[in-house]
């Protein structure tokens, strides 16, 4: 007789830096996926772990917290789903709370907190090789006694002990009837004023979350109670009056307790050497974190970041360009001249190629990021940039949230959430997109090798320092922004910034290959679906009219100029070197009147009208109707630009390793060239039209996504108009200054 396999829920939370991720990785292995609880954004990293035959988990990843106590979103979310008030999220069945094996009379804070919740608690004591090198010795039986619960002994970056704690949660699982675990006391002045508040509120409300309506003065729990009574605030301050009057001060008293009780339990089980060795985390923090030598390695990091995009990518980035060549002139020969195959060769394979072909780069990116979170730099950056960010009114928290906006400004945003103080949290959502995010990129690059940069005359790193230059901008142009808005609409005192700066450890290598592929993937699904619609209305609004006023095809008419070029050309090549437009007359006036033609029609289509008639817009820029239109069809997403530009000027995808080796024998840099040169206006400052073309770029908020991220995580449609009005302001003002200030110096 086969048993049935029985599926429980699972809670895995824990302190920042506990190797947590590491641990549910481990567990679920490729089992896992990212989803959001509805009705709020917080993202929710799910597992399936299976210990045994007949046992099943479904492992639910919480975010990381210091705190049970509620003074951001994330905190609420974990409060929710241990309390199983989340829709949707049965309560856990069970709660692996992760510490530090080297921070026991920290990271137990979070854990008393759990076990007010009456939930089965398994204690994964992390990081056993850390603390043996510190001279740290624990007494697990002992401790395992005093606290109540298992207390399992682990190094999940190696797998060290996970067989043992499969078989623990299997064990405490299938017992019945567990005997309660108990926690820290507080006075029993405590339990009355929440017994009594508890009735008062009709018994609707969990016990936990009522003691926490009187320990946290103005917590996330206190605000979200007291929308639907207002009566809550004011009995709330009668009865920490009442507890203050009996000896008992909030909220110093959970402190008190709770650290109090700490003590206690490890009181003879945690030795520590007399003389703490110093470690090398420590050692190298003295040179990472210092004021001035640790900002000269931040900088210096960031621009080998921007050096490897350049180099790596070029040779990830060919095969890519030649797959979507050989495509598009293979779909170009098996169909017949018309709408559809513009369509499939320009719009599809030409518009979403040339955006696909920076993939690699921005896999780089993401891996860099990678490495650096993964390894433990991240903290130290924050930490080194929070006199920084003081200065503009926030803190080092901030910094984090716009450092991951430098890849994505997404998942910079949705990181805001571990902000307490809500106009700190506003501020940076506002100010993230300003960061020069990865689908920049693609316009950076054509403009530095189209405008900035010539082989013959400059290094190779020239290329990485305009791109470190554009980073920078971001990076100063935020923490203005953001002290404007601390001194006008969202005035407020700065928070005092606390963060545990991790122990410095190997990266793993799977977990950074999977957040490149997840982060290359994403970009992929972006590039066939949004970008792809954009593109196809780029297309069409580039393509039609498609006649003359005599009611000829344009596409016709440059077909069979096509075919006379590709005639004389292998009549040339009979025997001799085939002929080109440089040596022979008539090639090159028969591609003279093709371009014509190609101007023509592009210069009278829908896109083309809107184009001229804003011309007077763009002009002061140095651009024109072109470059300008390729810039407004970009408003949904910044990764359409380049393909916009390749669709107007008539050329396929853009090839940075062209670029790179033969610049002058790129035709969309030779076009774009020309061009320029030859208007009389912004022909002698082509170098400004590419600056103030990237300036705008890197100032404007030109993202679908972005903003509606940020009107998900404010509640309201004032943040996302307010933050794309003033970018594009910016950014104009940007242009303008780079362009008009330029002229008078050349």
């Amino acid at each position: 007789m086969s048993l049935e396999t029985k599926t429980f829920s699972v809670a895995l939370i824990g302190n920042p830096n506990t190797g947590k991720s590491t641990l549910f990785n481990a567990l679920t292995g490729l089992r896992q996926h990212t989803g959001n609880y509805p009705g709020v954004t917080v993202e929710m990293k799910k597992g399936e772990c299976k210990l045994n035959e007949y046992l099943k988990l479904n492992l639910i990843d919480l975010p990381g917290t210091y705190s049970l106590a509620p003074r951001s979103l994330d905190e609420m979310v974990s409060v929710d789903v241990l309390l199983g008030r989340m829709k949707g999220e049965s309560k856990p069945d069970l709660v692996i709370s992760i510490v530090d094996a080297g921070n026991l009379d920290r990271h137990l804070y979070l854990t008393s907190q759990l076990m007010g919740l009456r939930i089965p608690i398994v204690l994964a004591v992390n990081m056993i090789d850390v603390a043996n090198k510190q001279g740290i010795t624990i007494d697990w039986k002992t401790l395992e006694q005093r606290l109540g619960i298992p207390v399992i002994p682990i190094q999940a970056n190696k797998g060290k002990g996970l067989e043992e704690l499969k078989a623990t949660l299997a064990k405490v699982l299938m017992q019945e009837g567990s005997s309660p675990i108990h926690g820290p006391e507080f006075p029993e002045a405590v339990n009355q004023e929440v017994n009594r508040l508890r009735e008062q509120l009709g018994n609707q409300v969990p016990e936990f979350l009522v003691q926490r309506l009187i320990l946290d003065i103005d917590g996330h729990a206190q605000k979200h109670f007291s929308q639907d009574r207002p009566y809550l605030n004011d009995t709330l301050n009668q009865i920490r009056e009442r507890l203050k009057s009996h000896g008992v001060a909030i909220p110093a008293i959970e402190s008190k307790v709770r650290y109090g009780w700490i003590r206690e339990q490890l009181k003879g089980v945690v030795s520590r050497p007399r003389e703490t060795p110093v470690s090398f985390s420590q050692r190298l923090d003295q040179i990472l974190i210092h004021k001035f030598f640790g900002t000269l390695i931040f900088l210096g990091l960031m621009f080998l970041v921007f050096w490897s995009i350049f180099s790596g990518a070029q040779y990830l980035m060919d095969p890519i360009k030649d797959a979507f060549t050989w495509l598009g002139e293979h779909v170009k020969g098996a169909l017949p001249v018309g709408p559809f195959r513009s369509l499939i060769v320009d719009g599809v394979i030409g518009g979403v190629g040339s955006v696909l072909v920076f993939v690699p780069q921005i896999v780089i990116l993401f891996g860099f990021i990678a490495i650096l979170e993964d390894c433990g730099y991240m903290a130290r950056a924050a930490f080194l940039m929070d006199k920084i960010m003081a200065r503009c009114g926030l803190n080092g928290k901030s910094f984090i949230p716009l450092l991951s906006s430098a890849a994505c400004a997404v998942p910079g945003i949705l990181s805001t959430r571990t902000i307490e103080n809500t106009r700190d949290r506003f501020a940076t959502i506002v100010v993230a997109p300003l960061m020069s995010c990865s689908a920049r990129l693609p316009l950076y690059f054509l403009m530095i090798y189209a405008f900035l940069y010539n082989p013959q005359k400059h290094s190779s790193w020239v290329p990485a320092l305009y791109l470190f230059v554009m980073y920078c901008l971001g990076l100063l142009i935020a923490p203005l922004v953001a002290l404007l808005l601390k001194r006008t609409f969202l005035r407020g005192e700065t928070p005092a910034f606390v963060m545990e700066l991790p122990t410095y450890k190997i990266p793993q290598i799977r977990v950074i290959v999977r957040r490149m592929f997840d982060s290359g993937w994403a970009f992929v699904r972006r590039a066939g679906t949004f970008i792809l619609a954009s593109m196809i209305l780029v297309w069409a609004t580039l393509y039609f009219p498609n006649t003359n006023l005599e009611g000829q095809s344009y596409e016709t008419q440059i077909e069979e100029i096509e075919y006379r070029i590709r005639e004389k050309k292998e009549a040339q090549g009979t025997g001799t070197e085939q002929g080109d437009s440089e040596t022979d007359p008539e090639i090159k006036a028969l591609e003279e009147q093709k371009n014509k033609l190609t101007e023509e029609w592009k210069g009278q289509s829908l896109l083309g009208r809107v184009g001229r008639s804003l011309e007077p817009v763009f002009a002061p820029l140095g651009w024109d109707w072109k470059l300008g239109m390729a810039t407004l069809a970009s408003f949904p997403a910044r990764e359409v630009v380049v393909g916009t530009i390749g669709l107007i000027y008539g050329q396929g995808e853009v090839d940075p390793g062209e670029l790179k080796d033969k610049p002058e024998e790129f035709e969309l840099v030779k076009t774009l060239g020309e061009e320029v040169q030859a208007d009389p206006l912004r022909g002698p400052y082509s170098t400004l039209v590419g600056l103030s073309m990237m300036v705008f770029f890197a100032l404007c908020c030109q993202c679908v996504s972005t903003l509606a991220v940020i009107r998900r995580e404010t509640n309201s449609w004032r943040w996302p108009i307010f933050t794309f009005v003033y970018m594009t302001t910016l950014a104009y003002l940007g242009a303008l200054l780079v362009f008009q200030v330029g002229k008078l110096f050349f």
